[in-house]
C-alpha cells in the first residue's frame, strides 16, 4: 500500500500513468464503450465495478491536465436524434475537473461520437469501467508535472 494514492488506482494503472508523457491521452470508458476493439493498439486496463467519476477524480489527483491545449478533457457528444438528452454525469465531470484544474469547466470540450472513437484508437490507454450512464466516456490529455 502507498500513502496519499487513491486506493482505486491499481498498480497496473499507476504504472500506465507513470509511463505516460506530456500530451499522451487516456480514455475512461463507460460500460458500453467498445474497449477491446478500440484498444487494439494501446494499453487496456480493466476497472470493472467502478464508475467513471471516482476514477476520473483519482486520476486527476496524480496527473495534471495539459495546459498547452484549450480543452484537455474531451467528452463524446450525444448523437443527433438520440433521445437521452444531455447526460447528467457531465456536470459531475465538470465539478471534478474544476476541483483539480483552475480552468474548471472551460477545460472540458466535446467531440462527435465517431471522432471520439478515432481519437480513442490513438490513446495511450483505455480504462474499462462498469459505468452504467450513457455517453459517459471521457478522454484526458496529460500535462507536464512540475514540482
Amino acid at each position: 500500500m502507498l500513502k496519499g494514492i487513491p486506493e482505486i488506482l491499481s498498480p497496473e494503472l499507476l504504472k500506465v500513468l507513470c509511463e505516460m508523457g506530456h500530451s499522451d491521452r487516456i480514455v475512461i470508458a463507460d460500460g458500453n464503450f467498445p474497449v477491446e476493439s478500440m484498444g487494439k493498439n494501446c494499453k487496456v486496463v480493466r476497472l470493472d465495478g467502478h464508475g467513471v467519476p471516482e476514477i476520473l477524480d483519482a486520476i486527476l489527483t496524480v496527473i495534471p491536465l495539459d495546459t498547452y491545449v484549450e480543452k484537455p478533457v474531451t467528452l463524446m457528444e450525444v448523437m443527433k436524434g438520440d433521445t437521452v438528452g444531455t447526460p447528467v454525469i457531465w456536470n459531475t465531470y465538470r465539478e471534478i475537473v474544476a476541483k483539480h484544474d483552475e480552468r474548471g469547466a472551460d477545460a472540458v470540450g466535446n467531440i462527435e461520437r465517431f471522432a471520439f472513437y478515432d481519437e480513442a484508437k490513438t490513446a495511450y490507454c483505455i480504462i474499462a469501467t462498469g459505468e452504467k450512464a450513457v455517453y459517459a466516456n471521457v478522454m484526458l490529455q496529460k500535462g507536464v508535472v512540475i514540482n
